[in-house]
């Protein structure tokens, strides 16, 4: 099926039919933090817990990082039979190769090299740590092959679709949190990684189940006829080289960040805190996350839509300023990271400021999302990674220095350092966006 763009002259009305269901999907997932964070804090042992979730999770979307990018790809290069045979075996191959560095990480000699020499963790913190990313062996394989199916149903126009397979993973999410938090002694962090497991299975099948018709199109003699450029694996590592090393240094700043986490002052009180503050966070960067894809899919050809979508991209960061802004700023902070998240009076203090700077992060992200969006419609992938390389090594640089230098909180310092490295790829993209232009 073609893609809306090809078919019909766009509105903002359409954008926003379009781009909804993709945001409420990432919304839901955002959710999943929050949910997992208010359970896992209301347990024993939150503090620990908490921070052995956050570093769990850290790992698991680090060693996904590869297979981030395949929801872009398939919405971008899945026209015919031949590409989606191709990049499904593709896929695959993606999916086996993060699996077996999950098994090979999770190996004690491994894992607790890593976690307590390297990072130090105490050593009560590394065991639930390592409790946690067993049960987390499923994940990356999961993630690779929904992504794969969910941009076929993007191609198809069949947004919803994806919007439904992720309230079958927030279900599962909280089904499991909740019958483990009610019948079972699990510990916080065990509870978070098994709920997360079992979720992202559950929505991997359904978004098989719901792209079958897509698949059909795909592979049937009427649609095999129209193939176009011809989709070699040579040019498919081409196009997604590029993509894969951006997602392996973007989501790689986790796990460093967790490594200065454990030198700075005040260690296990910014490791406990950053989940609950990312999740919030998250909540807002949603919005622009879910524009990547739906800039893909709309930009039109010849970026004949390019005013339109980034009028909207406009509104949408206004938007999520606007709303974070009231929650960290406001005493709805307290109802939040209290209430809500379940995190005791000293650590609600503790969470205020980081959140506070990290105001201008999902503006940030919308336009980062909309600058990715219109270089992988246009196939010109390698600066996504140019400015992906430059927050990180932004980030580093930032944290580095300040931990070594002027032993801040751990947890302010990251805040600042995540606010000034995606500024500072924002602002290189901004060249390369204009060149995709002309």
């Amino acid at each position: 099926m073609a893609m809306l763009a090809e078919k019909e002259s766009l509105t903002y009305k359409k954008i926003f039919i379009f781009w909804v269901p993709l945001a409420a999907t990432w919304l839901m997932m955002a959710a999943e933090g929050p949910i997992l964070a208010a359970i896992i804090a209301r347990l024993t042992d939150p503090k620990f817990n908490l921070a052995a979730f956050g570093v769990a999770f850290s790992f698991g979307v680090l060693i996904e990082a590869p297979i981030i990018m395949l929801m872009s790809t398939s919405t971008a290069l899945v026209k015919n039979r031949e590409s989606y045979t191709r990049l499904r075996n593709f896929s695959l191959t993606l999916i086996a190769i993060c699996t077996l560095i999950m098994l090979i990480f999770i190996t004690p000699p491994v894992f607790y090299f890593i976690v307590q020499r390297l990072i130090g963790l105490p050593e009560n913190v590394a065991l639930l740590t390592h409790q946690a990313c067993i049960l987390l062996i499923p994940w990356p394989g999961a993630i690779g092959y929904r992504r794969f199916y969910q941009g076929i149903l993007i191609r198809s126009n069949l947004t919803r679709r994806v919007a439904y397979g992720t309230v079958i993973r927030l279900t599962t999410i909280s089904t499991t949190a909740l019958i483990c938090y009610l019948f079972f002694s699990l510990n916080g962090a065990t509870v978070g990684t098994l709920s997360l497991s079992l979720a992202v299975c559950a929505e991997a099948i359904a978004s098989r189940f719901m792209a079958h018709n897509s698949v059909k199109q795909l592979i049937s003699h009427e649609h095999a006829v129209h193939a176009g450029k011809s989709l070699s694996y040579r040019y498919i590592t081409k196009f997604y080289y590029p993509l894969a090393l951006t997602s392996i240094l973007g989501l790689g700043i986790h796990p460093m960040v967790t490594f200065f986490m454990g030198q700075s002052r005040m260690p296990i009180e910014s490791l406990a805190v950053l989940p609950v503050i990312n999740s919030l966070v998250f909540l807002f960067r949603s919005m622009g996350l879910s524009f990547q894809e739906a800039g893909i899919a709309l930009l039109g050809e010849k970026n004949e839509n390019f005013k339109m979508l980034r009028n909207f991209a406009l509104l949408l960061g206004i938007s999520v300023i606007g709303a974070l802004s009231l929650i960290t700023l406001t005493p709805l902070s307290y109802i939040w990271f209290h209430k809500v998240s379940g995190l005791s009076l000293e650590l609600t203090q503790f969470a205020r400021l980081p959140a506070q700077i990290l105001i201008l992060l999902p503006s940030l992200t919308v336009l980062i999302s909309f600058q990715r969006a219109l270089l992988v419609k246009n196939e010109k992938t390698t600066p996504i990674t140019i400015a992906t390389s430059i927050e990180v090594v932004t980030i580093f640089t930032i944290l580095f220095v300040a931990i070594a230098v002027f032993n801040p909180i751990g947890a302010i310092a990251a805040s600042i350092a995540f606010v000034i490295g995606r500024f500072c790829a924002n602002t290189y993209l901004f060249i390369p966006c204009k060149k995709a232009l002309t």
